[in-house]
C-alpha cells in the first residue's frame, strides 16, 4: 500500500504543544499501550519501571546537543539565523541560515569580534557549507554565543539550556534533543538498572531530518537527510547477548530506533560501527532488532509519526494520539511520553 502524507494527520490544539520541560523530569506523563493486548494505561513516567522486565535492554542515544543557533549580520547589517548542522572537518560545516537569499557563495557574516564565517557553496537542497575564522577554541565560543536550537513551535524561552540535553548526553554534534530520553532522571536509570535492565548506549547525531517536514505527498518520495551514527562493541554485545536469549529490545526515542535498525543485520545482530544513515522507516515496517519503544508524541505528517505507525499500526496510532489529545496529555519535544511494548 502506498501512504500518502496525509494519511497521517491528526488534529491537534495548539495549547497541548508543551512550551516548558516537565519539572522534575521524571513527572511527565506516560501513556503506556501492549501492542498485543491492545490495553491502554495512563501513567506517570517515572512508573515506567513496572513496565521493565529483569534482562530488557534499554537503548539510549548519548549524543549531546550543541548550542548550534547562531544570530549573524551582513555587512550592511541585515540579520541572518544560522543552525549549525553538521560539521565536515575543524572550521567547516553545513548550515542552515534563514533568510537564504542573503547568503549566496563568497558572503561574509558576522556573529562577533571573535567569530565570522564564509558561505563556501550550496547543496543541492539548499543548505549552505560555511567556513568559521576565529581565535581559540570553537567549542568555548560556541558555548558563549549559541543558543539552544528549539524547535519554532516552542515560543517560550529557555531559562536553563540543561534542560534541553538528556542526562546522560555525552558526545557534542546533534542540532536537537533525542527528546524522549529528556524524561530520565540519575536516579530512575539508577532504579531501572536495579531490576536488572541492561542499558546499552549508542550515538546518532541528529540533524536536520527532525527539522524537515514531508513535503511529497506519496510518502515515499521523500528523502531523509544523512546523520552520522555510532555502535560500539560494548553495545552490540549487550543488544545481542539479549537477542540470543529472546529479551526485549526496547529504544529510547526514534534515533535509537534509527541507529538499531541501521546496524542490524536480518536476524536483529548488530556489529560494531559508524557510519551514516539515511532510513526511513514506516509502515509496512518489519523491525528486525527492536521490540518496543518509548518516544514523545510527535508532529502531524512527520517522518516519526510514520516511524511510531510502523511499530503500533497506522489505524492504532492515531487513535492513540486522538486518545492523548482528548485526555489533554503535552506534546512534541517538551510534551508527555507514551511505551509502546
Amino acid at each position: 500500500m502506498q501512504y500518502k502524507k496525509s494519511d497521517f494527520f491528526y488534529d491537534l490544539p495548539e495549547e497541548l504543544i508543551a512550551q516548558t520541560p516537565a519539572e522534575p523530569r521524571d513527572s511527565s506523563r506516560l501513556l503506556a499501550f501492549n501492542k498485543n493486548t491492545n490495553e491502554i494505561k495512563h501513567e506517570v513516567f517515572r512508573n515506567i519501571t513496572d513496565y521493565l522486565h529483569e534482562g530488557d535492554v534499554l537503548v539510549i542515544n548519548n549524543t549531546k546537543v550543541l548550542p548550534a543557533r547562531l544570530y549573524a549580520h551582513t555587512e550592511h547589517g541585515g540579520a541572518v539565523e544560522v543552525l549549525l548542522l553538521k560539521r565536515y572537518d575543524i572550521n567547516t560545516w553545513e548550515v542552515l541560515v534563514k533568510p537564504g537569499k542573503k547568503c549566496t557563495v563568497g558572503k561574509k557574516l558576522a556573529v562577533s569580534e571573535e567569530l565570522s564565517l564564509t558561505v563556501e557553496s550550496i547543496t543541492p537542497t539548499g543548505e549552505r557549507v560555511v567556513r568559521f575564522a576565529y581565535e581559540g577554541v570553537f567549542e568555548e565560543i560556541l558555548e558563549k554565543l549559541g543558543s539552544m536550537p528549539l524547535p519554532p513551535y516552542i515560543k517560550t524561552k529557555l531559562k536553563d539550556k540543561s534542560r534541553y540535553q538528556t542526562v546522560y548526553a555525552k558526545f557534542d554534534g546533534s542540532s536537537a534533543a533525542p527528546t524522549a530520553g529528556l524524561h530520565f532522571t540519575p536516579e530512575l536509570l539508577e532504579k531501572i538498572k536495579a531490576k536488572g535492565v541492561k542499558i546499552a548506549e549508542v550515538l546518532l547525531h541528529v540533524g536536520l531530518g527532525t527539522f524537515r517536514p514531508v513535503k511529497e505527498d506519496i510518502i515515499t518520495d521523500h528523502k531523509m537527510h544523512s546523520e552520522y551514527y555510532e555502535v560500539s562493541a560494548e553495545a552490540s554485545e549487550i543488544i545481542n547477548s539479549a537477542k540470543k536469549d529472546g529479551r526485549r529490545i526496547i529504544a529510547v526515542g526514534t534515533t535509537s530506533v534509527r541507529t538499531l535498525e541501521s546496524a542490524a543485520d536480518e536476524n536483529g545482530f548488530i556489529k560494531p560501527q559508524k557510519g551514516n544513515t539515511q532510513i526511513f522507516i514506516y509502515p509496512p515496517y518489519n523491525f528486525k532488532c527492536v521490540d518496543a519503544l518509548i518516544t514523545n508524541f510527535h508532529l502531524p505528517e512527520s517522518t516519526l509519526i510514520m516511524l511510531v505507525s510502523a511499530l503500533a499500526g497506522k489505524e492504532r496510532t492515531l487513535d492513540l494520539y486522538n486518545l492523548a489529545v482528548k485526555e489533554r496529555y503535552r506534546f512534541f519535544s517538551f510534551g508527555d511520553a507514551m511505551f509502546i511494548f
